[in-house]
């Protein structure tokens, strides 16, 4: 049986929204909303929050959350995930990486994932099907390319692939465009072994970790989903959750 720990990393520095764990979003804080729908999934044998900030650990700790204390520097959520993995001193098959910042995460999305993990898979995460034009010309939006197995060929900012006959603004209805949802699980020893690699030529163009394991030779395997993300970077974007969750269930 595939043993699944999910860890979701929860720093308090962020330079567009500092603190933006606590964030309340209708009467609970981010990090609770993301801490209820990463529990409601059936697939994780443990959750846990992993953060470098006493206050958040003590918040989550009073909603009878679980949360460990991680370095305050590290350079990306992977490497936290790590340390966090570590620390917990138990054995565990892969680590899922559920982003701290998406309080209407599914369940579905997370077994979907799940569904990926069979010991074989290096790396998963999660891509959805997007004909938004302004998705795809949205370098915030990262866009990817798959082949015909499901394993991510390349990750970009840019919309890929490139349609030469046709103009831009046209392009949604002349290819199936997939967009990044930011889900990922890791085989354990992947994990351990990707932490060490040095930044990439590729990631260091892009801004996209990912990009470093491709470059390294990793095999990314994706899964689909069709259920929208929405994650919470600024404190505008606040009022886009409290719109949308009028709407969520």
């Amino acid at each position: 049986m595939t043993r699944i720990l999910g860890i979701i990393p929860a720093r308090y520095a962020s330079t567009r929204f500092p603190g933006k764990p606590l964030a309340d979003i209708g009467g609970m804080s981010m990090i609770e909303r993301v801490y209820r729908q990463v529990k409601r999934s059936t697939r994780l044998d443990r959750v846990i929050v992993a953060t470098d900030n006493q206050e958040i650990y003590n918040h989550v700790a009073s909603f009878g959350g679980e949360a460990v204390m991680t370095h305050d520097r590290h350079p990306s959520g992977t490497d936290r995930c790590y340390e966090a993995f570590t620390l917990l001193g138990e054995s565990f098959d892969y680590v899922m990486n559920i982003q701290g910042d998406e309080p209407f995460i599914q369940p579905s999305q997370i077994d979907t994932l799940a569904n990926t993990l069979d010991g074989q898979t290096e790396i998963a995460t999660l891509v959805k099907r997007t004909a938004d034009e302004d998705e795809l010309s949205n370098p915030g939006e990262v866009k990817v390319v798959l082949d015909r197995t499901g394993t991510a060929l390349y990750f970009s900012r840019t919309p890929i692939p490139y349609i030469h006959n046709a103009p831009k603004g046209q392009w949604a209805g002349k290819h199936v465009f997939y967009k990044h949802i930011g889900l990922y699980a890791y085989r354990t020893d992947v994990l351990r072994d990707i932490t060490q690699l040095p930044v990439s030529t590729l990631e260091k163009a892009e801004s996209l970790e990912q990009l470093r394991w491709l470059e390294h030779g990793y095999r990314i395997k994706v899964a689909e989903t069709d259920t929208e993300s929405l994650c919470i970077e600024t404190p505008e974007d606040v009022q886009r959750a409290l719109e949308y969750l009028r709407n969520f269930s």
